[in-house]
């Protein structure tokens, strides 16, 4: 990496990226209103594993391969944005279903389905990968040393800060959850928001075009 002032640029920028609703944050947040705080940090820990592979793919070389072929990124988009919107479409079906958060209805998955699916909303994500190739090069410095660790580095920082940006959304989340458990219907329609949200931003993948280098 170079030197001290592009380093703090880098975790500035990161951190600014991290603070942008995607479909990790929409997905942390609804499954924190729908399951609780456990659900939500799961989540949260998932969507930073799914990153991580992102990192070591970019730093392997297997994301520049995807994203030179337009079969494999056009693949990858079509998964994660089903998956995206199938996610959605269950979030707002739990908003409709009505009842209270203990009802047979409740849609809790459990800390530990809410982090496997929470690593294939990232990791299905095509966008991420684009990300990284075309934002973590510009901070490498060649002369610093080998290329793949400094891409791992950086790639693990970015990754650390937006796993953190994620757990803050749960714990906010989380409040909002408690304040309307008394609300049974806030709840729901938080619930459906949240579910439209994801659907939204699945759709909004179909859109996404390889990056042309």
């Amino acid at each position: 990496m170079g030197d001290a002032s592009a380093t703090l640029l880098f975790v500035a920028a990161a951190l600014m990226l991290a603070l942008t609703p995607g479909p990790g944050i929409f997905y942390v947040a609804a499954r924190t209103l729908a399951g609780g705080r456990a659900e939500g940090v799961a989540s949260s820990l998932g969507t930073g594993l799914g990153g991580l592979l992102h990192v070591l793919a970019g730093a392997m070389g297997i994301s520049a391969l995807v994203m030179a072929s337009a079969e494999l990124f056009t693949l990858l988009k079509w998964v994660g944005a089903c998956y995206l919107v199938w996610l959605g479409l269950r979030t707002w079906r739990s908003g409709r279903a009505g009842g209270t958060m203990a009802s047979e209805t409740s849609p809790a998955l459990g800390s530990r389905r809410a982090f496997q699916e929470g690593v294939w909303v990232e990791a299905l994500n095509p966008k991420t990968a684009a990300f990284f190739l075309a934002f973590i090069p510009q901070f490498i410095d060649p002369s610093a040393g080998s290329v793949s660790l400094q891409f791992m580095a950086l790639g693990l920082v970015s990754v650390a800060l937006n796993t953190g940006v994620d757990v803050l959304v749960a714990l906010g989340a989380e409040r909002i959850r408690q304040g309307a458990a008394t609300h049974p219907q806030r709840i729901e329609r938080l619930r459906q928001a949240s579910g439209a949200a994801l659907v939204a931003l699945g759709l909004g993948l179909l859109l996404a075009k390889r990056p042309v280098a």
